[in-house]
């Protein structure tokens, strides 16, 4: 008779036990929860160090306050009601039925996804599965914001976050994703470059439009207050990009692997692309500008991480560094109606130009065998493989079309609707102080450009000396 095990499983995690039932998957399950991390990390702290850090130092606090309140925000909308409408029973051929993602009942159980054409999903829980899409509509609607950063009005934001998220937001997610009549169709969106990146890119110049531009002097002169911190926030960006494409197969599988592999390769390439673009042209190397570049590989291959060869990645990177590069240095410059609207971190060349350009590569580049390990409606190709792949180049058009049309409809009815009832700009005051005047804080301890010298808040305790404001400072008396 052998002697008891040492250290026994407990009961509770044992396979067949309640919380380990005989569908679950614990290394899949596990890659999910960690890629949804790595997304989440994207924002915050990673978009909120970008933001903070990007932008002129009187905004610092501000911009990263943006993103993260709309962090926050977007995942009490999401398990409240918009996760179903993203990815529930269809309610139209483009929008899915609101309700809760809260109950104990859904959110055990075995996850399906897209619920419309029961596609099983047995590998993990429900839980994981909103929890893995809801910092993807996170993240969209803080992308959005920098479009806007440097003037919106705070309580315009905490107004326009749930509204965006619900009435366009949701639409393209449940019509690529969540069984919805581009799914239906065989429109390819392998992680997000229409759902996120179009959509945000497109929201973003149109609420920048409605918005109204930020100070003159600010449109002038907007340095970055920590180029250094920056690209902390960029790297975090771009290593979290693996669970952002790498979760998408919704399984630690082969089709994850080559995902997070030609991330990293487009990504790279068009940062590289860019940066020589700036030494041929401009004579100077550019580290925004790298971190543009990486930022257009990114959204590029994101429609088709999964779907392509590696060689179309680097191809895919090459374009990416080099169209977006173009159409903000060049076409930007001669279009009166791009230079009219002020587009703050210029998220439409870098998200909207990008993210369409992708999906238009993905449908040209998508190899046959890598399509069939993802996509569960057609035998979807890209038209390098002749046949049918024409074919796919026309669908990927025309839904990037319509996820432009939606949002540059819905969010303009948004902010319209939110004017109604609070001005969608800050008042000129707060334009000419920035965060002291908006929040009551600032980044940094120290004077500088924008910002009112107040002797009641910086004199030291000691009465017999008085800090003088350094040359330039307004004094407040």
């Amino acid at each position: 008779m052998s002697a008891p095990s040492p250290n026994p499983v407990p009961l509770a995690y044992r396979a067949g036990a309640p919380a380990v039932p005989d569908w679950l998957n614990k290394g899949d399950n596990t890659w999910q929860m960690i890629a949804a991390t790595l997304v989440g990390l994207q924002s915050v702290p990673g978009l909120v160090i970008l933001y903070g850090s990007i932008v002129k130092k009187k905004w610092a606090v501000n911009s990263a306050f943006m993103a993260l309140y709309a962090f926050a925000a977007v995942v009490i909308c999401w398990v409240t009601w918009a996760y179903k409408m993203s990815f529930g029973h269809k309610l139209l051929p483009f929008w899915g039925k609101a309700g809760p993602a809260l109950g104990q009942k859904f959110l055990i159980e075995e996850a399906m996804l897209p619920a419309s054409t029961q596609m099983s999903m047995p590998f993990y829980p429900m839980a994981s599965m909103v929890w893995f899409q809801c910092v993807f509509a996170a993240i969209t609607v803080i992308l959005l914001g920098g479009s806007v950063l440097g003037r919106m009005n705070f309580r315009a934001w905490m107004m326009f976050v749930p509204l965006w998220l619900t009435f366009s937001y949701t639409v393209g997610a449940f019509s690529l994703w969540g069984g919805g009549f581009l799914f239906q169709w065989g429109v390819m969106d392998y992680s997000g470059g229409y759902v996120i990146h179009l959509s945000s890119g497109i929201a973003g110049l149109t609420t920048a439009f409605w918005v109204g531009p930020r100070s003159t002097r600010d449109r002038e002169r907007f340095p970055p207050n920590n180029v250094l911190l920056m690209l902390a926030g960029a790297g975090l960006l771009w290593m979290g990009w693996a669970g952002f494409n790498g979760g998408d197969p919704y399984a630690a599988n082969t089709d994850s692997s080559m995902a997070v592999l030609n991330t990293n390769i487009c990504a790279a390439t068009s940062l590289l692309v860019w940066t020589w673009l700036d030494v041929i042209f401009f004579k100077k190397p550019s580290v925004i500008g790298a971190v543009q570049g990486m930022i257009t590989g990114l959204v590029c291959i994101t429609p088709g991480a999964g779907l392509v060869q590696g060689w179309a990645a680097i191809a895919m990177g090459i374009l990416s560094g080099s169209v977006p590069w173009f159409t903000m240095m060049i076409v930007h410059k001669r279009w009166t109606l791009l230079q009219k609207i002020d587009d703050t971190l210029s998220v439409f060349h870098t998200h909207a130009v990008a993210g369409y350009l992708g999906g238009i590569l993905t449908g040209f580049f998508a190899e046959p065998k890598l399509c069939s390990l993802f996509l569960p409606v057609t035998n979807s190709k890209g038209g390098v493989y002749g046949g049918s792949g024409g074919v796919q180049i026309g669908k990927q058009l025309a839904g990037g079309a319509f996820i432009i049309g939606w949002n540059l409809v819905v969010t303009s009815i948004v902010c319209v609707a939110i004017s109604l009832v609070i001005p969608l700009r800050m008042p000129e005051d707060e334009l000419l102080i920035g965060d002291d005047a908006v929040h009551g804080e600032e980044a940094y301890a120290l004077w500088g450009d924008g910002e009112i010298y107040n002797t009641t808040r910086h004199d030291t305790d000691d009465t017999t000396h008085h800090m003088t404001p350094p040359s330039g400072a307004t004094q407040v008396i």
